[in-house]
């Protein structure tokens, strides 16, 4: 009996002989039938070294001997003789094997991704088109967001919309009575029930968007409230009075921190995905960059001057928390990346176009950016670019004024802009990469015409 694999394996006979057998197993016995003995006998006790050629056939012998090593009896080629190392390092080879073929697996599944990563293309057109009646063409404004319950929060004119982009309802939050006021920010907090909505008249309110209610109003500023962003419960704003106030929204006196250090205009604010820094962007050209615990004093981490317009658009890297994006308005038109940890521009590149918003994608390492005027003809489109490499991967042309406004979904996947031609786009720019086998149906290329009001 003989064991292979741990099954037992009976040998079978070949024609008559004891000694001819045939094993499927794990091991290969000689077939004497095309063994030439009297020769063998003679090599062994002959003197000379002139043998006389005999009915011996190498070839055939070989040719059998290659058929028992890697073909079984029923001809399929299997691997018999597989070496996994001495008895005393039979553990460490094994491993060793083990870990390249783990280390083969990574590889050929990142070149997998590579290769459908770089074939994915970019959509051709929106997915959806909401129109926009009465969107204010400001490029200093801030008037979408879109919030973590997957709300889309848009001001037109003197009112206040909530767009759902699950059902499609939209409902009217808010209503400015005051003909010479107007929403001049928007920015839902972190769990999507409150939305602060900035005024023109210097106000800041705190909406509750579930039962369409005001919750306070926030006091601080002397003109616009241009841009607000939230760190907790912790309520940011910033205001052509040219100061930052932090608000605390659950104390009665919710005031905590005033800093004025811009000499223009505060035009862009972001806090980091850590919550620990805050950038600041001005209407004089500079980006200041805060720690959370010392704003009180007016101390700065970083002061960067390498834009030459002003600083709107702000977005903080997902996957790298010390990284910084910012964008140049039309003077400028450049996208500058920023290593806050040593207070350095690592990259910038010419987009020769205003660049009104900038959204980084979780998916990939990508980031997109919304552009405006242009002196070179480049403008009303939004432009995908690599990271870090900051090579363009393709551009997005719907538009037919300038893009003032960019959100990005709470799953990551679509990316809506907001243009001066009063319509909101809705991008799947974002998502996972497509691979060749997919294919846009004929009826998703027909709802991709979809038209709607947003009111």
């Amino acid at each position: 009996m003989s064991r292979f694999n741990g099954d037992w394996y009976s040998p079978t006979r070949l024609h008559d002989s004891p000694t001819q057998y045939h094993f499927p197993g794990d091991r290969f016995i000689p077939n004497r039938s095309l063994m030439d003995l009297d020769q063998a006998h003679t090599l062994l006790t002959s003197r000379t070294r002139e043998v006389c050629n005999s009915t011996f056939s190498q070839d055939e012998y070989r040719r059998k001997l290659e058929e028992n090593l890697f073909f079984d009896s029923e001809g399929r080629p299997f691997r018999m003789l597989v070496f996994r190392g001495s008895p005393k390092s039979s553990k460490k080879s094994i491993r060793f094997l083990d870990e390249m073929q783990q280390q083969d697996e990574a590889e050929a599944l990142h070149n997998k991704n590579i290769k459908q990563f770089q074939y994915r293309h970019l959509p051709k057109k929106e997915s959806r088109v909401l129109d926009a009646p009465r969107i204010n063409d400001d490029y200093y404004l801030n008037i979408m967001d879109w919030g973590k319950r997957n709300i889309l929060a848009i001001a037109l004119g003197s009112d206040l919309y909530l767009w759902n982009a699950e059902t499609g309802h939209s409902q009217k939050l808010m209503q400015v009575d005051d003909q010479e006021d107007y929403p001049t920010s928007i920015a839902w907090c972190e769990d999507g029930r409150r939305v602060a909505v900035g005024h023109l008249s210097s106000k800041l309110q705190l909406w509750d968007a579930e039962t369409f209610k005001l919750i306070r109003s926030l006091e601080g500023h002397d003109d616009r409230v241009g841009i607000a962003a939230w760190n907790g419960q912790i309520l940011t704003s910033g205001s052509r009075d040219k100061s930052i106030i932090n608000h605390d929204v659950r104390a009665r006196n919710s005031l905590t921190c005033r800093v004025q250090i811009h000499s223009q205009e505060v035009c862009g604010l972001k806090w980091s995905i850590t919550g620990n820094k805050l950038a600041s962007g001005g209407n004089e050209n500079l980006i200041y960059i805060w720690e959370a615990s010392k704003m009180c004093s007016s101390n700065f981490l970083h002061r960067f001057s390498g834009h030459q317009a002003a600083v709107k658009a702000l977005a903080w890297c997902p996957y790298q928390p010390d990284v910084l994006a910012s964008g140049g308005g039309t003077l400028d038109g450049c996208i500058k990346i920023w290593n806050i940890q040593k207070g350095t521009c690592i990259n910038s590149i010419g987009a020769n176009a205003q660049i009104c918003g900038l959204e980084w994608n979780r998916h990939h390492k990508e980031i997109l950016s919304g552009h405006g005027f242009s002196a070179t003809g480049h403008q009303n489109e939004l432009c995908l670019w690599k990271y870090p490499s900051m090579s363009k991967l393709g551009e997005l042309k719907c538009h037919s004024s300038r893009v003032l406004h960019l959100s990005q979904s709470p799953d990551g996947s679509t990316v809506v802009s907001a243009g001066a031609d009063e319509t909101l786009r809705f991008w799947e720019v974002f998502g996972p990469p497509v691979t060749d086998s997919s294919r846009v149906s004929d009826l998703d290329s027909l709802l991709s015409f979809k038209r709607s009001l947003i009111r």
